[in-house]
């Protein structure tokens, strides 16, 4: 979860401190619209290394829905 605060952090220029509240809602969100047996493996998945590069495609992907007029 660190690196994706941080992601969130040098994406958004957002302090840590909201970068980190940013980054729960989005992991609240993903697990109440996931399916149950994946949403149960997402705090797994964020805590693996290996997956820096997946949460930063998802971030900027995620990123580019909000940046769309």
């Amino acid at each position: 979860m660190d690196e994706l605060v941080k992601m969130v952090s040098q994406e958004t220029g957002l302090p840590e401190a909201q970068a980190r509240q940013a980054a729960e809602v989005v992991m609240k969100f993903l697990k109440e619209k996931l399916p149950a047996p994946i949403a149960s493996q997402v705090d797994n998945f964020l805590e693996n290394e290996g997956t820096a590069d997946v949460a930063q495609d998802l971030l900027k992907k995620g990123m580019g829905l909000f940046n769309k007029k």
